[in-house]
């Protein structure tokens, strides 16, 4: 039997799988959590190989830094078709299109963080990853054909020594970097941020670049893994203004790094008490009441 005949099985079986889950779910209702991470499955892996071949094209053509745009694109609209999850991109004054070079960063929730990157993902940015997974098979050869920005974290010393080299990739190709400061995806049922690795800022501090926060809404409501929860639906994202660093040094991004979070957990409280159309529960005590305590402060300053 030919290879093109396992494959054909292969994905005729794996569809007939999601597809039984799927109705089964109208009478169980967490079949749906196995039919939708399936479906997320095989969309990731079909959209890794068109990825891996829209690389190598696009790096013959000079065109190498739309690579990872073009194929977070592709993962926008098979997932669309396939979990029937969007995501409501707010950027009226067109930031993601206009600001370039910048640092780009947002709240960590989920791996649905990888679909929210394929609505929102500017062209002429990559995400950025450490330098030893350029080693990895596939992995590593799909990210070095796509133009990830690698970081040295392993022959540094701190966050600041681990961005120079990041720092001469965003100058030299005026490249945009996507990063995830808090490091770790947060599973958070209620909105709320994990504390901040300063990477992202000592990059944007050092490469003389401009923030710009993007904040999606919490989204425990369509992704929950503790709870087998996996909806379909649409998640409101928010692109907030750039926060320029220019005249900043290395002495300023703990204050950077500090306000920065403030105002992106400010608005993904926002966006959510839109989307749930009611107050949101915090628990008290934690780390997230403790914030969410700082902003209505803030908030009620500027009420007056």
């Amino acid at each position: 039997m030919s290879f093109t005949s396992y494959l054909t099985y292969f994905l005729a079986g794996y569809t007939g799988l999601v597809v039984a889950f799927y109705m089964l779910s109208a009478v169980v209702p967490k079949a749906a959590f196995a039919a939708r991470a399936l479906a997320a499955y095989i969309s990731l892996m079909i959209c890794a190989i068109y990825g891996a071949i829209a690389s190598i094209v696009l790096r013959i053509l000079g065109r190498q830094q739309i690579a990872q745009w073009t194929t977070a694109r592709a993962f926008k609209y098979v997932m669309a078709l396939t979990t029937g999850i969007t995501f409501e991109v707010e950027d009226p004054n067109k930031y993601l299109e206009t600001v370039r070079p910048a640092v780009f960063i947002g709240n960590h929730q989920t791996e649905l963080d990888v679909l929210m990157l394929g609505w929102m993902f500017p062209k002429h940015c990559s995400v950025t990853a450490k330098k030893n997974l350029k080693s990895v098979p596939f992995l590593g050869w799909y990210m070095s054909l796509s133009g990830t920005v690698f970081i040295d974290r392993k022959s540094s010393k701190n966050a600041r020594d681990a961005m120079s080299g990041a720092v001469e990739e965003i100058q030299r190709r005026k490249q945009s970097v996507y990063m995830f400061p808090e490091g770790t995806r947060s599973y958070a049922k209620e909105p709320g941020l994990l504390p901040f690795k300063k990477g992202a800022f000592h990059l944007a501090v050092q490469a003389g670049v401009p923030i710009v926060p993007v904040v999606a809404a919490n989204y425990s409501h369509i992704l929950h893994v503790k709870s087998l929860v996996f909806n379909g639906g649409k998640i409101p994202l928010k692109v907030l203004d750039p926060i320029p660093t220019a005249g900043l040094t290395a002495e300023d991004v703990d204050e950077l790094t500090r306000s920065t979070r403030e105002l992106m957990l400010q608005e993904i409280i926002a966006l959510t008490q839109k989307v749930r159309n009611q107050p949101i529960a915090i628990p008290v005590g934690s780390a997230t009441y403790r914030d969410m305590a700082r902003v209505i402060v803030l908030l009620g300053r500027y009420s007056h």
